[in-house]
């Protein structure tokens, strides 16, 4: 494994080249045994990839414990699709270069897959290259609550954020975001704080530190040679969707890096998803 000239340049400049040389040794090309057990007993993961017009987006997949597979080391299968008229669906449908990231509020655990998708039919297969364990930094600790009713999905689209969807981004302590390399490799990732950690600019535009991690650069890495990105907000107690698409772009203050984004289309799904969870115990780590 190796990183590629955006992440290289990133650690370079953020002074974090050792550091980084020695965080590649947590980058595999397998899933380990108890990863594969820790998938298996989620009911979500997030799917960041391009739509047919090159925009990048970040996607919940949900299903029952057991949707997500590892039949051998180098496989994962998702035995579920995005909802139908989420903008990653009709991608999902084709071959498709993947970035996904599973998370566990309840223990604070996370796990990346990336790698190459092709359908199934009830779902899609996805052949592993990077296979990424990331420490709990930022993820605020919730526990699951009892699922909603059973209820329609109801999406609307845009091109900018309107006043509920901002207000609903400056309380946000979670977002997921979705990069790709130049040649179209797709990650995603997770980025978290205390409520107003994101700065709503404008209806168009956000902004949000870059907190000190475990020095890959991965994202920023991404967007130093792509700048396309996709941005997923989730509603944990209503079980809402709010997915950006854009462009980003590092912003290298002398006191603290930020990403800033700008916003190309939105899409919000009420009822996404019957999963609910508890209100958050903020991490420790948050500044």
């Amino acid at each position: 494994m190796s990183y590629h000239r955006g992440e290289l340049k990133v650690q370079e400049r953020a002074g974090r080249l050792r550091q980084a040389g020695s965080a590649l040794r947590g980058i595999r090309q397998a899933v380990p045994e108890v990863a594969s057990d820790f998938l298996a007993a989620q009911p979500m993961i997030v799917v960041g990839a391009a739509d047919g017009a090159g925009r990048m987006w970040a996607s919940l997949v949900t299903g029952a414990p057991g949707f997500l597979r590892t039949p051998d080391p180098r496989t994962l299968v998702v035995d579920t699709l995005p909802l139908p008229d989420d903008p990653l669906a009709e991608a999902l449908a084709g071959p498709a270069e993947v970035g996904m990231i599973a998370i566990e509020p309840a223990t604070r655990r996370r796990m990346r897959v990336n790698g190459h998708s092709t359908p199934t039919g009830q779902g899609f297969r996805v052949d592993i290259d990077q296979a990424i364990s990331n420490c709990p930094k930022y993820l605020q600790l919730r526990t699951p609550a009892v699922p909603a009713a059973e209820a329609r999905p109801v999406a609307s689209t845009g091109l900018a954020l309107t006043g509920d969807q901002q207000e609903q981004i400056r309380l946000a302590d979670t977002f997921f975001v979705a990069t790709a390399t130049s040649g179209g490799d797709a990650d995603a990732s997770h980025r978290g704080g205390n409520p107003g950690f994101v700065e709503v600019v404008s209806p168009t535009r956000l902004r949000w530190p870059d907190y000190l991690g475990n020095s890959m650069f991965l994202t920023l890495g991404n967007l130093a040679v792509h700048p396309a990105a996709g941005l997923l907000v989730p509603g944990w107690d209503t079980g809402s969707t709010l997915q950006l698409t854009g462009t980003a772009r590092t912003v290298w203050d002398p006191e603290q890096r930020f990403v800033e984004f700008e916003v190309e289309a939105v899409h919000e799904t009420r009822h996404a998803t019957r999963l609910r969870w508890s209100a958050p115990e903020y991490s420790r780590f948050n500044p």
